[in-house]
C-alpha cells in the first residue's frame, strides 16, 4: 500500500488581488524595489556629480531617456504609497511601555482611508497625544525636511 497523501487546495496565482488588504500588502512588499532603485539612481548622479561636468552631462542625458523617466514616474509612486504606508505602520509597530507595562493598541485611527489599531508614546501635559496626531507630526516632518531640501537646490 502507498502511504496516504494529504489534499492541498490549489492557490492561485493571483490570491493577492482578491482582497484590498492583501493587494496593498503585495505593493508595499513590491515597492521596496524601487525604493531600492531610488538609491541606486541618486548614487549613480552623485558619482557624475563628483567625476565633473562632463560626466554629469551624460548622466542628465541618460536621466532624461523616456524609459528612465517613466521608470521614476512608477518609483515616486511606489515612493509615495511606501511612506503612506510605513507613517500609518509607525504606532502599530512600537511596542509602548508606561510604568512597566505595556500599553494595548486598542485605539482606532483613520489612516488612508481605513481604520487602523494604532498606540502613542507621546504625552503633552499628562494627556496622551492621539495616534493621527503621530501620524500627522511625521507628515510635517517630511514636509519640513523635503522644503529644506528644495530650498537648497534652488538656492
Amino acid at each position: 500500500m502507498s502511504a496516504p497523501t494529504t489534499y492541498r487546495q490549489p492557490v492561485s496565482r493571483l490570491w493577492w488581488m482578491k482582497k484590498r488588504t492583501y493587494f496593498v500588502f503585495v505593493l508595499r512588499e513590491l515597492s521596496s524595489v524601487f525604493v531600492g532603485w531610488s538609491a541606486v539612481f541618486l548614487m549613480v548622479m552623485l558619482v557624475a556629480v563628483g567625476r565633473g561636468e562632463a560626466a554629469y552631462q551624460r548622466f542628465l542625458n541618460w536621466a532624461s531617456s523616456p524609459v528612465v523617466v517613466i521608470v521614476n514616474v512608477v518609483a515616486l509612486a511606489f515612493l509615495v504609497l511606501h511612506t503612506v504606508t510605513w507613517f500609518a505602520l509607525t504606532p502599530q509597530a512600537m511596542e509602548i511601555r508606561l510604568g512597566g507595562r505595556r500599553v494595548p493598541r486598542v485605539k482606532m485611527v483613520n489612516v488612508a482611508g481605513r481604520s487602523v489599531p494604532a498606540a502613542t508614546v507621546v504625552r503633552v501635559g499628562g494627556r496622551r497625544v492621539p495616534s493621527g496626531m503621530v501620524i500627522a507630526s511625521q507628515y510635517a516632518g517630511l514636509i519640513v525636511v523635503s522644503a529644506f531640501i528644495v530650498w537648497l537646490v534652488l538656492r
